[in-house]
């Protein structure tokens, strides 16, 4: 079955372009010129990847990304305009995935496209062996419990509830116990080899996760850093 990508893009020119070509690489396309008609395609369709501009009409792409990170779990790529660091990083805090500044060639966005579908296949199909080979799997730590087979986590037997990256970075973490894992493996072992960022994604989902795990997320102490290398889960 084809995957869906929506398209909230208001430069015609560029919507058009964009929905030809990944018309041609095979996807079903959506499209949406402003960011309130974005975000009522995104709940009616439920796409595999939203490609989401910056600055649109409405509701700006940082809002629309913001709302569809707690609804859905649907990839998020971003485009801007503007090459400002400052922009990427709040793009990564609002729960977007990827991150492409304008102009890109569209061969870059339909390798992203590509890349972000298959690491997203990648986890359903990991998930769904894991489900084939133990009737459920669970690691507990202090009140803290991952449920591998559920991909659900909870605190003192409250549910937490996490971005898909967020499980995903947890239970890495947590698979690794008291091992010091430096920020660039954790990116490439999570986010895969072919992810086009850096360390700093790291950073932030580390900061997500201890705000939601953490007793005092000033002060932590299940995943503590290690000055100079990367971040090291205690449980």
């Amino acid at each position: 079955m084809p995957e869906t990508v929506l398209v909230v893009e208001d430069e015609p020119a560029l919507q058009e372009t964009l929905a030809y070509n990944l018309a041609n690489s095979g996807y079903v396309v959506e499209i949406a010129s402003d960011g309130r008609s974005g975000l009522d395609a995104a709940r009616r369709i439920r796409p595999d990847l939203i490609i989401l501009d910056v600055m649109l009409p409405e509701l700006d792409g940082f809002e629309v990304a913001r709302i569809l990170r707690r609804e859905m779990s649907s990839g998020i790529l971003m485009l801007t305009a503007r090459s400002d660091e400052v922009d990427r990083i709040v793009g990564l805090e609002v729960g977007a995935d990827d991150y492409l500044t304008k102009p890109f060639s569209m061969r870059e966005l339909l390798a992203r496209v590509k890349a972000m579908l298959r690491r997203a296949q990648a986890i359903r199909e990991d998930v769904a062996a894991s489900h084939a080979r133990a009737p459920h799997r669970k690691l507990e730590f202090d009140g803290l419990t991952i449920d591998i087979t559920r991909m659900e986590v909870s605190l003192s037997g409250t549910p937490l509830k996490l971005r898909p990256k967020e499980y995903e970075l947890l239970l890495f973490l947590a698979e690794h116990k008291g091992r010091m894992l430096s920020r660039e493996f954790i990116l490439e072992r999570v986010w895969g080899w072919d992810f086009i960022g850096d360390s700093r994604t790291v950073d932030v989902h580390v900061r997500w996760l201890r705000q939601k795990i953490e007793a005092d997320p000033a002060n932590p102490r299940r995943i503590v850093t290690v000055r100079g290398g990367g971040y090291r889960f205690e449980g």
